[in-house]
């Protein structure tokens, strides 16, 4: 399969194993595509856009990673909201060992949250691959 054993060391890495992803499936991908601003001003970028060539749907990804205990699990919730705002729909893909499982739960029940071992199987099935 695809992407799968890519290994992940950081956001960003997380972000290129994403994108890559998306273009083995044979999609467009864009890093970094700027969507205007936060509500505090700040500008808002998408981490990786997918989309289908030929149906033109469009799917944004933020991507975050987090190898131990930390802050990056409180902060997706608030990502969450932010993608409500966004143009186009999105999700979060995540992955690492900091993740709690109790955040784990709760990310995984908004519906708008993919590990990224699941991610392939995710796309697969939202772009009709």
């Amino acid at each position: 399969m695809p992407g799968k054993s890519k290994a992940v060391e950081s956001g960003n890495g997380l972000r290129d194993v994403v994108a890559e992803l998306g273009r083995e499936l044979g999609l467009i991908a864009e890093i970094e595509v700027s969507v205007g601003r936060r509500i505090w001003g700040a500008k808002r970028n998408i981490d990786v856009v997918l989309k289908h060539p030929e149906t033109r749907i469009s799917l944004g990804i933020e991507c975050k990673y987090q190898s131990s205990k930390g802050s990056v699990e409180e902060k997706i919730p608030a990502t969450i909201d932010d993608i409500r705002a966004w143009p186009i729909r999105g999700i979060v893909v995540y992955t690492g060992e900091g993740f709690s499982s109790n955040m784990e739960s709760y990310l995984l029940s908004t519906g708008m949250v993919v590990g990224y071992e699941d991610l392939e199987n995710w796309l697969e099935l939202y772009f009709g691959l």
